[in-house]
Parts: structure tokens; C-alpha cells; sequence
């Protein structure tokens, strides 16, 4: 094997090894609850890696983190209509599991793109120009979709409290 196939291979795997945690944490927090972070990461590498190689990416990061909310919205689309399903088979009775709601269960349903942007700019840190770049939107779309996310969070906690 030539001496540079070699050192392609080992910055290939310090990429990964690089990318794998943020993109672990990306994916606990956008991706449905039953859907393991690990399995998102995994199929949005694997997709890349069958057509080219990580260190091919211009921007790996936020290539990776658009697939991977792609993906997690796929899952959340097929639940959605395995739940529904499941739902008239059962002649239209409640939810099962949703009998002891929390914080965590009302972020869980906010949708993808609105967990990405909040996750990105208030635990990772970014600015929504930089998030709009990573999750394939404008600075704009980013901020509308922090504010709709928020105030969702806001209706379902200042619901509970009314309720509570």
C-alpha cells in the first residue's frame, strides 16, 4: 500500500474520532426518542462513506449534522404514521406512555429543525449565521426557528402550570 494511502487512511480516522461525540450529542437531541443517537451518527457516515470519504468533505461537521437531521426526521415521519396506525387498530385509545409528562417529553416534541437550531446556538454555543450554514438555511430561517421553539417550550410548560 503506498505511504500515502496510509496516512490518508489515519486522518480519515482522526476525523472520525473528531466528529463522533458532537455529532453523538446533535443526534440525542434532535433525533425521536426511539431512535438511538449512536444509530443516526452511524447511518449518515456510512451514507457518506459509501460515496466518498470523510476527509473528501469541504465541511464535514455540518454536512454530517444536515444528514443526520434529515434522518431524524425521516424516523419521526415513519413513527408518526406507525403510531397513527396503531392508534385506530387500538379504536383510537390515548397514547400509551404518556402518563407522566415532563419538560423532556415537551422539548421531544418540538420538531427536529427547531431542537437543531436551539441545541446548536444554546448548548453548542454557535451563532445562527453559523447555524443557518450547518443546517442548510439562512441566518433567518435559523433565528425563526429558535423563537418558534421557544415559545412552543413556553405554551407547553406555562400550560402545565396553569394545569398543575
Amino acid at each position: 500500500m503506498p505511504r500515502t494511502e496510509v496516512v490518508s487512511l489515519d486522518e480519515e480516522a482522526r476525523l472520525f474520532d473528531e466528529l463522533y461525540l458532537p455529532l453523538r450529542r446533535f443526534a440525542a437531541v434532535v433525533g425521536p426518542p426511539e431512535v438511538e443517537p449512536d444509530d443516526l451518527v452511524q447511518e449518515a457516515i456510512s451514507r457518506v462513506l459509501a460515496r466518498r470519504r470523510l476527509t473528501d468533505l469541504e465541511h464535514p461537521g455540518p454536512y454530517l449534522r444536515k444528514a443526520i437531521l434529515n434522518l431524524a426526521s425521516n424516523h419521526r415521519r415513519r413513527l408518526g404514521r406507525q403510531s397513527k396506525a396503531i392508534n385506530r387498530y387500538r379504536g383510537g385509545f390515548g397514547p400509551v406512555g404518556d402518563s407522566y409528562p415532563s419538560d423532556l417529553m415537551d422539548l421531544a416534541r418540538l420538531p427536529a429543525e427547531e431542537k437543531a437550531v436551539l441545541y446548536l446556538s444554546e448548548v453548542e454555543g454557535y451563532r445562527y449565521a453559523e447555524v443557518g450554514k450547518m443546517l442548510g438555511c439562512s441566518e433567518a430561517a435559523a433565528r425563526k426557528r429558535a423563537l418558534r421553539g421557544r415559545r412552543r417550550l413556553f405554551t407547553a410548560v406555562e400550560g402545565e402550570v396553569a394545569h398543575g
